[in-house]
Formats: C-alpha cells, structure tokens, sequence
C-alpha cells in the first residue's frame, strides 16, 4: 500500500514489476505475494520524470492553464503549483512523500470506517459503518472528550448522551469525540481496527432568495457565521520539509489572528491527516478544494479512471472531520472557461460539466452525502451561470490589485462571500536577506525580480505607493510601506464587508502562507514571520470590531484646494459582533490633530445583538483642517477598549504627521511603547525573531503595553510613517 508516489512511477519488489503510478493525489495498492521473498525484500520505485511527462502529452494535445506554470501540466495528476504559479518557482518535486506499508490478506481487515451523524430536536444521534475483508466481528465504542465510552453498534443510530457541541473558533468550544472499530475473530483476538476522531455539529452553506439574491452563507449548529480568514497553499515546495510540528504552528497563528475558516486552494495537494486534526482541535472551518486550478482538463477513460479513485481515496479520508465546512470541485476552472481562457474549447466545457458537475456530485453521493458541496470557486451554483456574480454563491476580486483601482473600490462592492482577494507585499527584511547579497538589495535587480513570480508587480507595489505614502529613502523603509499597503487594502474590503453582514457572510483573503521566500500576497512569509497585514487581520478578524466609513480626500489624488470648507469630511462608525452574545458598551471618539490635542469628542452606549453589525450616525466633521486632524475611536467594554482604531481623511502622504519622539522600554516579556504625539502604524523592530501581542498598530499621545508572544531578542527599534520617507 503505498499512500504518496509522486508522480509517475514503477514498484518493483525484489527486482519483478508490482505496478505503476500516476497520480500523487491516490493512494496505490498492488498485489505482491507471488513476488515476496523469505527473509528480507527489497522495495524499489522507479521514478520519472513529471516534467517529460507533460511535454510529450502536451505535444500530442495542448490543454489551455495557468500562463504561470508550465505548458502541459493539466495532463498531469500533480499538484499544480509545482510547475510554477505567480508566487511560486517551476520546481516540480518528486519522490515517495507518505507512507508505504506491506498488509497482510491472511486477517480480517477493515478497508473503511464512516461516522455519520444526526441532529434533532430529541437529541444527537451517531453510527458508525465499516468495509471488512474478511470475517470478523466488528466492535465500535465512542468515547467522549470526558472519557467515557458509549458502545455503538454497527450501522444503527444512537442517541448520544449530554453532547457537547463543537465549535468554529470565537464562538464556542472544540470538543472532540474518538469512535473506535476493531475486528475481532472467533479467538476474541483482534484482527485490526480504525479510528475517527469527530465533532458533535451541523456545518453548512446556507442559500436562500433574499432582497440581493441569494445568500450564500456558512451555518454552524444552526448559527449563520461570518467566515474570517485566507487561503492555504502548501508550504514548501519541497513537500518532505512539511512537518506536523511547522503546520501546527502555522495554524496556530490562524488562530491568534481570529481565524475562524481555512480555504485549502485547489492548486496543491489535499494535506496530510494532521492538517485536519489540528484544524479540528482549533476550530478553522476548512473549505476544501478539489486538485484542479486554473486549467481545461480531458476526460478520457483513463483520466476519469484515476480521478475517480483519487475521490474516494481523499473524501474517505478527510470526512469525518469536524472541520470541514464544504467540499469544492475546483479553483477559477468554471470562470476560467467563462472568460474564454480556454480558447472555447467545446469538448473542454463538456469535460469540465462531467468532472465537476456530475462525477463528483456522484462520488460525494455515495461517500459523504453529509457535507455540502460547490462546483467551483468562484460560482453562483455551476453552469457558466455568471460564476462571478456579485449577488449569488462566492467571488474573487481582483480589481484592487491587478486592477488598480484604489483601495476605496472595495466599498462600492457588497458581495455575498469574498474567497479570494489580495494584494502584494514584500517579506521581511531578514527574509530578503536570506537570499539576496547587498548588492541584490534592490527591488528591480535580477535577484529580487526573480523572487517577484507575478509580472510586473514591483512597479504595482510603487504606483500604489505613490498614491499613498512619501518616496521611502531606502529598501527597509519600502519594505515596510509595501508592508502597510497591503494590510491596509485588505482592511478596507474586510471591514466594509463585516459593516455590511448579513449581505455578506464572508471575507478570505488571499493568501496565508508561502512556499519558498518571495514578494507574495502572503500575510506569514515563509520563515514564519509576521507581516503588517498578519497583525492587522487580528484587529480587522476581532470578534468584536469597531470600523469607520471615513469620507474625504483619502485616494492619494490633491484636492483642487486645500481650503478645509471645501473637503467632505465625514464619519461613520460600526459595531461588528461575531460572538453568540449580545454586546454592551461605549463607542468613543475624539476628533484629534498630530499633537493628539483633541477638538471635539463624544460616546454613545451601543448595544449589539450577537452575530450582527450596528451602525453608528454619521458625524460630519465640515470645515476640519483635513490635513491635521484625523479621527480615533473605540469601542469600550467596561471601561476597557476593546477595539480601536484612527482614521485619516487625506492619504498619509498629504497628513502632516509630528515627531512623535517614540521611545520603548523591555521588562521581561512585556514592552512599554510610549508616544508624545499621533503615531501611525507604529513598528517594534527586534534584532531577533519574535511574535508580538500587537505590531504595526496607531497610537495617540501615552503608552502601550506590548506582550512578546514567542521568540526573543537583545534590542529592538521602533518606527511610525513620521520617521520613514524623506523626513
């Protein structure tokens, strides 16, 4: 049984062919008794070339995909992204990347294990099912996050005593339950035996006709959420440096960014068992694609052979997990076709319709009937029904970014759930100096564009820039502007969509992590480090999220005139609530100039039902000196801030920031940052490696305490927008 061959390969046992490969995403089996040796047995894979493969059957058929990767991959049943993409390197890994073991037929064995379970008013009821070869007795107890065991027969429904409900992160726990089968002979020994570790819950996607369309919203034991979160692509190119221990950690900082939802996108692989096991115990709600991203595909006898296998292989796997909140069958290939990128290839759109639209739809029928499913990402419901429609299912928006359109176009947008948007930055300064000499330490030289996979993006980062911020005087000050751009694009689309839940109910942003060390749209950069935008999202991702809709001179375009009469200036403030209680307490704000002085001021006591937004009045701030005073605000729960925030009303540029003379102090694992003045987008910067509380975050006149979460290091030096540029 040989579980990760990759790709295409040949078994040999003791020297004498026991099968061949294709397809990294399946697992293999071959017969071999008839080639076992007494004693000790030689296994051999012999393994070829993915990159041949794909030119001689992209020689004999072209298939349209992805510019970015190489011609030919579609052929092939590899993760895609190996072949290059726009924030990885064409470096297609090979080898045996899971485990091979030997299973003897002679015993019973159990080929599968399911656990389905069933909500309703009289209780929570379970059963389990089980494929045996062989004759056995099969024997199944569940035994619950406290210890105690429940016996369980087999294919009957019981009534699962006091359960306890698992949870999305942020709004409730994550208990978790172990159903165990064992196969036992007449000799009481056991034979073999499967275990599942699931959660107690209902996890859907809720579509109803509403006043906009429809929605499309993820339910949770009957709770409509908003989904927060991005998009997860394989960590390492090569897939042997991927470890238990480094997911965990990644996840992990899903989590103490207020994730409550992973997308795992369908340009990879379907990830190891230990993904979802430990999305299970932290509560990300894990959207999962199919393998197929970006590219026309033909169904062949062979190809839907091993596609069909390779189903059943993973959804076996990965189904009974608490954390999976849909399968989806693929990334942009319904759009892909729709925008004409497959050169209107008939046969292609007919292949597409039978992958994703009725061979999935068919397998998922027979395997997991439980879990919702989607044809693609994005879609309104499958096909080429304008699989990009803002009012129906989920969209991915790029007009921010490849469009170059300011980041206030996010607000004219309410979609019904946002599963890709993003923008670039580049990696910290110690990662760009991993692979660069000093001479390299420019952003056009031929190190820096070759660690850059999306063209021309360097130069987008600087147009951006020079709508937004003052020319950095040199690459560390750029870095950490490109830093604060791309946190503060994503703001304004999450914040504008969680003003507006309930029309939308989700925002992941594209994309998480990254795969080697590179300008990405990555928010953890592949060291592990945190950008501006990874701190952000931990404001923006708060279960409870005060946000401004600010109108004024704040596209990075001059005014006609600089007189304050003439420029709208105007704020509205929300409340989001993503918990399952009702909320009390005081909106505070204060209209501030540089100096932190403040010239008007005011609170209202809010309440905010759970899962909902409340709107604030608006408060026209006409006449104010636009290019002095900002506005700052909170939300306070007892006195205690609990969310906050600043909000200029011209671009940074154009503010007339002071010497906020910023000064730190380190007691242990504590840091006391203190300003005179307004500082904006205040950056702690250690000599080492280190994980903060909060980082890149505003600040008014006074302290903040700063908590070091992981890492360390000797000394550390601070920086805000006054001390970068030509100042």
């Amino acid at each position: 049984r040989c579980e990760g061959l990759d790709t295409v390969c040949e078994v040999f046992l003791n020297g004498k062919s026991a099968g061949s490969a294709d397809n990294m995403h399946r697992t293999w089996e071959y017969e071999v008794s008839g080639l076992l040796l007494p004693g000790e047995n030689t296994i051999e894979v012999r393994i070829s070339s993915p990159i041949s493969a794909i030119r001689a059957a992209d020689a004999k058929e072209h298939l349209a995909g992805a510019r970015d990767a190489m011609r030919g991959f579609p052929h092939i049943r590899k993760a895609h992204c190996m072949f290059g993409w726009d924030w990885g390197p064409r470096l297609p890994d090979a080898g045996i990347w899971r485990g091979i073991c030997l299973i003897g037929e002679g015993r019973a064995r159990i080929t599968d294990m399911r656990v389905r379970q069933r909500h309703t008013e009289s209780g929570v009821f379970v059963a389990a099912s089980v494929l045996l070869a062989g004759n056995a007795e099969i024997q199944i107890t569940m035994t619950d996050p406290n210890g105690r065991a429940l016996a369980l027969k087999p294919d009957e429904w019981t009534v699962v005593p006091n359960p306890q409900l698992w949870w999305p992160n942020g709004l409730g726990g994550q208990p978790l339950y172990t159903v165990r089968a064992q196969a036992i002979n007449e000799n009481g020994e056991t034979q073999d035996s499967a275990e599942k570790r699931i959660g107690l819950r209902t996890l859907t996607v809720a579509r109803e006709k509403d006043e906009w369309g429809e929605s499309f919203a993820q339910s949770v034991n009957g709770c409509r959420f908003f989904a927060m979160g991005a998009d997860y692509i394989p960590e390492d190119n090569i897939l042997s440096r991927v470890t238990p221990e480094q997911t965990r950690r990644l996840l992990e900082q899903c989590v103490a960014a207020n994730y409550n939802t992973v997308r795992v996108w369908g340009g990879g692989y379907y990830p190891d068992d230990f993904f979802f096991d430990i999305c299970d115990e932290l509560g990300l709600v894990v959207w999962q694609d199919f393998m197929f991203a970006c590219a026309a595909y033909r169904l062949t006898p062979e190809f839907d052979a091993t596609i069909r296998a390779e189903f059943t292989d993973n959804v076996r796997r990965i189904r009974h997990h608490a954390c999976l909140g849909l399968w989806c069958g693929n990334n942009e290939v319904e759009w892909f076709h729709d925008l004409g990128f497959a050169k209107d290839d008939l046969r292609s759109r007919a292949d597409y319709t039978k992958i994703f639209e009725y061979v999935i739809p068919e397998i998922l029928a027979r395997e997991d009937p439980d879990t919702f499913y989607w044809p693609s990402s994005p879609s309104s419901g499958g096909s080429f029904d304008k699989p990009n429609d803002p009012n129906r299912g989920d969209v991915h928006y790029w007009e921010v970014w490849h469009g170059v359109k300011p980041f206030t176009d996010y607000r004219n947008h309410f979609f019904r759930y946002v599963s890709e948007f993003g923008f670039q930055s580049f990696p910290n300064m110690k990662t760009i100096e991993s692979f660069t000499l000093p001479e390299d330490r420019n952003i056009f030289s031929r190190v820096m564009e070759t660690h850059q996979r999306n063209s021309g993006a360097n130069g987008l980062i600087l147009l951006y820039l020079s709508r937004t911020f003052k020319y950095p005087g040199g690459l560390d000050d750029l870095v950490y502007l490109s830093q604060i751009l791309q946190a503060e694009a994503i703001r304004y689309g999450v914040e504008h969509w969680r003003r507006n839940r309930g029309r939308c109910m989700g925002a992941l942003y594209w994309q998480l992590n990254d795969c080697w060390p590179v300008a990405s749209w990555s928010s953890i950069d592949y060291y592990g480090r945190w950008k501006a935008l990874h701190y952000a999202a931990k404001r923006f991702f708060a279960p409870v999220m005060i946000s401004c809709h600010e109108t004024g001179e704040t596209t990075g375009r001059v005014a006609v005139t600089d007189e304050p009469s003439l420029i709208e200036t105007k704020a509205r403030l929300c409340v989001a609530n993503e918990t399952r209680g009702e909320i009390s307490g005081s909106v505070r704000w204060q209209l501030r100039d540089a100096a932190s002085e403040t010239f008007e001021s005011g609170s209202v006591w809010l309440t905010v039902p759970p899962l909902s937004s409340v709107w604030l009045d608006e408060k026209d701030f006409a006449g104010t000196d636009f290019l002095r005073n900002h506005l700052s605000f909170s939300f306070d729960i007892d006195g205690i801030p609990v969310s906050a925030g600043t909000a200029l009303f011209t671009a940074p540029k154009h503010y007339q920031f002071e010497d906020p003379r910023l000064t730190g102090v380190r007691q242990g694992k504590k840091l006391t940052i203190t300003a005179e003045k307004y500082a904006k987008w205040v950056e702690i910067i250690p000599d080492g490696d280190a994980v903060f509380s909060d980082n890149f975050f505003d600040m008014e006149k006074g302290s903040a305490e700063i908590e070091i979460l992981q890492g360390d290091f000797q000394n550390f030096r601070l920086r805000s927008l006054y001390q970068t540029a030509s100042e």
